[in-house]
């Protein structure tokens, strides 16, 4: 008999990911803490908060397996968190213009009555592109930069912020699909998977497309 499985979150991106492995869950967000410190080391931040939502979702139900997630975004030492208004948007996608950064997106699993979680925290570098102030004005007057951790989204086709990656692209959207098999595969739970394509579910190292 297949496991039940949640996902302790309300992204509309992460669900959209688990989705693409073809394995039958549960949405169910639970409500935790998420300020995110603006310093420290970005894969311990994502660790914890992925850890404290699946300990959360572990207290509402004991008979499912878990899955949860968070994303911290890291420039130069500083994590970027969800931006608190357009100033706050402007200045975050100002400073990443045409730079570097660091995207990591923890991913905690337990087991069906585990009181303890496997994680794994992926790590991808982005470029972001050379945009214009007004791609910047634009993005923030749709409204998109304001549930996301650094302000924007690598699979936003209208803005199209990000100019290469090297890493896992899911990782950058939210939930790393090749890392959540791993975890999966690792805490022996059984449950039925649709074969995923490659260039989903693995590392790779591409341009953004």
């Amino acid at each position: 008999m297949s496991t039940r499985l949640i996902l302790a979150s309300a992204s509309p991106r992460r669900r959209g990911l688990l989705a693409r492995l073809g394995i039958p869950f549960e949405v169910r967000p639970v409500d935790i803490d998420e300020r995110t410190p603006l310093s420290g080391s970005p894969e311990s931040i994502a660790r914890r908060l992925a850890r404290e939502k699946a300990e959360a979702a572990r207290l509402i139900d004991v008979n499912a397996a878990i899955v949860a997630a968070d994303t911290v975004v890291a420039l130069d030492g500083s994590i970027l968190a969800k931006p608190k208004d357009s100033e706050d948007a402007r200045r975050m996608l100002s400073s990443l213009r045409g730079r570097q950064h660091y995207v990591v997106s923890a991913v905690a699993i337990m087991r069906r009555g585990g009181r303890s979680a496997l994680i794994r925290h992926p790590l991808t570098r982005v470029l972001m592109r050379d945009y214009s102030d007004d791609d910047v004005e634009e993005s923030i007057a749709r409204g998109d930069p304001f549930d996301k951790a650094g302000a924007y989204a690598i699979q936003d086709e209208i803005f199209r912020p990000v100019e290469s990656y090297d890493g896992c692209y899911c990782n950058v959207v939210g939930l790393s699909l090749w890392a959540t098999l791993e975890v999966l595969r690792k805490a022996d739970i059984d449950i039925a998977c649709q074969s995923v394509s490659s260039s989903i579910a693995v590392r790779h190292l591409s341009p953004a497309p």
